[in-house]
């Protein structure tokens, strides 16, 4: 099945920064994490089931952020996905802070936004 095949790219595409095109059908990693965005998932395995799943959809963008797990949505990405990189456009979010699950802060200082972009 070619990309332009998939069930993703049926819902068309767009480009982002005038430079990457992405089917609008896009993937949210917030809930890969544990309970309330917090630690990792009950059932890594499933995780990693689903994030490899994406891109045989035709998906070819995930939205994650430091914050979902702290730290866990990224790492799992980075494991399930590692082989699709060339592919797939990750944005990540910044300037939030966790004090525990489902406990969300924002903190939108110039240097914690470079840290969370350097988190990723």
């Amino acid at each position: 099945m070619s990309q332009s095949d998939t069930l993703a790219a049926r819902s068309g595409q767009f480009k982002i920064g005038g430079e990457f095109e992405v089917n609008r059908l896009g993937f949210g990693a917030m809930r890969v994490t544990g309970k309330g965005i917090w630690g990792p998932p009950n059932d890594k395995a499933e995780a990693i089931a689903v994030l490899q799943r994406a891109p045989e959809l035709g998906i070819n963008f995930i939205d994650t952020a430091e914050s979902y797990g702290p730290h866990v949505s990224e790492e799992l990405i980075r494991e399930a996905l590692s082989p699709y990189a060339d592919n797939i456009l990750i944005a990540t979010t910044g300037g939030l802070t966790r004090g525990g699950p489902d406990v969300w802060g924002q903190d939108g200082r110039p240097e914690k936004l470079i840290a969370d972009a350097k988190a990723a």
